[in-house]
């Protein structure tokens, strides 16, 4: 099994849960705002799945893009 890329912050994490969450039909779609009905949008369930079972436990609490490169 090959796993996807991980969330690098856990309001990314947080952010790709809420998505698949919709995708999936736990929620709906319509309740989505910002970067979560984007995403929903642009990603399949299993890119969502990928970033949302990213542990958070070693995640910092948001990411600065700067730190990305």
């Amino acid at each position: 099994l090959k796993r996807g890329m991980p969330a690098v912050s856990k309001k990314q994490q947080q952010a790709m849960a809420i998505a698949l969450a919709a995708k999936e039909g736990k929620i709906s779609k319509k309740k989505l705002k910002g970067s979560s009905k984007q995403m929903a949008k642009s990603m399949t369930k299993e890119q969502l799945r990928d970033f949302a079972e990213t542990p958070r436990k070693m995640l910092p609490s948001s990411s600065n893009v700067k730190n990305w490169y």
